[in-house]
């Protein structure tokens, strides 16, 4: 379970070292997934519902 959280840690903080915005999305989303499922894992209210959040607007903003 605790591992979830450093694979999502890694993917979210290696979005942010990237130069191209669509990778960023990507990459963010993908720890956004990790830190849901680790969020839904423990019974954290706000994980849940940051990342879903984030996911979201992630998502919107690849298509948009």
């Amino acid at each position: 379970m605790g591992i979830l959280g450093f694979v999502g840690m890694g993917l979210v903080i290696g979005s942010f070292l990237t130069k191209n915005i669509k990778t960023l999305r990507i990459v963010n989303a993908m720890g956004c997934i990790v830190f849901l499922a680790h969020g839904l894992l423990i019974q954290d209210p706000a994980t849940i519902a940051t990342n879903g959040a984030l996911l979201a607007i992630n998502g919107y903003r690849l298509v948009a």
